[in-house]
């Protein structure tokens, strides 16, 4: 049975090999899933870069109206033609997204504990099933769990029965790792959660920006995007992105970052900039400002 304490071995991550898709598929260890799983991946992820822009408006799901959110039906569509995937519940898609809008929809189909309750890592389950997702065009399922918390088990098990839905159906999975008030936000706890996720099947999976992070992406199988997290700064927001990608991430699905900059739409312009053309933190700054000024 493996120690828990083998993390602490000195290890070899091979930096210096490049990481491919493999076997030429853009997407970063997927060649070997069917031809549909495949196809909607390719529609998340940009054929030139690699990589993705993913906008993120599910939290209402446990947090209620979030600042920036308190009208989805105004705040998400100007967005929507500058990212390259949507990410919500069905609940959001079917009452405040038209449905003329043909972009890939990651749609978040657990439940769990709202803000409120003291572990949100405990009672959560499926709230959305394949059959509701099919109906709702989803290119991408997308499931939180909670590594290290009271809710691991029940978590790892919704992943892997959605993983398992998903492949029946020729639909990708999204594995979030969740981090609650008490839980760490190291290189080691992402290193462990990222690889169980994608150990569970998870085609691509969402965690957060740390010291270490090109250890991260180099150790998981599959593509990492990163998760905005809380509201900072608008160059703060684009170093992050920026480093991210510098050290392997396939992209960003930010939220907060985006609906509650001082200028959303520029915000997503400039996040883009980083993520599918290259610019520094600094470039994208720049033309944060042009668009400002504009």
């Amino acid at each position: 049975m493996p120690d828990k304490d083998e993390g602490k071995i000195a290890r070899n991550y091979h930096l210096d090999v490049p990481q491919s898709g493999g076997g030429g598929f853009v997407v970063k260890g997927q060649d070997g899933c069917d031809w549909g799983t495949k196809n909607r991946l390719a529609r998340m992820f940009d054929p030139k870069s690699g990589n993705t822009v993913m906008l993120a408006f599910d939290h209402g799901y446990i947090m209620g109206p979030t600042t920036g959110l308190e009208r989805l039906d105004v705040a998400i569509p100007p967005l929507i033609p500058y990212v390259d995937v949507l990410m919500g519940t069905r609940g959001a898609f079917r009452a405040c997204i038209p449905a003329t809008v043909d972009k890939p929809v990651c749609l978040r189909v657990n439940y769990d504990s709202s803000v409120l309750y003291d572990d949100m890592s405990v009672g959560g389950g499926i709230a959305c099933d394949i059959g509701n997702a099919v109906r709702m065009n989803a290119s991408c399922l997308a499931v939180q769990t909670f590594i290290g918390a009271t809710g691991e088990k029940n978590s790892l098990e919704l992943l892997a029965r959605t993983v398992d839905a998903g492949n029946d159906h020729g639909m990708p999975v999204l594995g979030v790792v969740a981090v609650g008030k008490q839980m760490e936000r190291t290189e080691q706890f992402f290193l462990l959660a990222t690889r169980i996720l994608a150990e569970n099947g998870a085609n691509l999976v969402k965690t957060y920006y740390c010291d270490g992070f090109e250890h991260v992406t180099a150790t998981c199988p599959v593509p990492i995007v990163i998760a905005g997290g809380k509201k900072l700064p608008e160059p703060e927001a684009l170093t992050m992105a920026y480093r991210a990608i510098a050290e392997g991430a396939r992209g960003v699905d930010m939220g907060r970052n985006i609906f509650q900059a001082q200028n959303p739409i520029a915000m997503c312009r400039a996040i883009a900039k980083v993520v599918h053309e290259g610019f520094t933190d600094k470039e994208a700054l720049d033309y944060y400002n042009e668009l400002l000024r504009t």
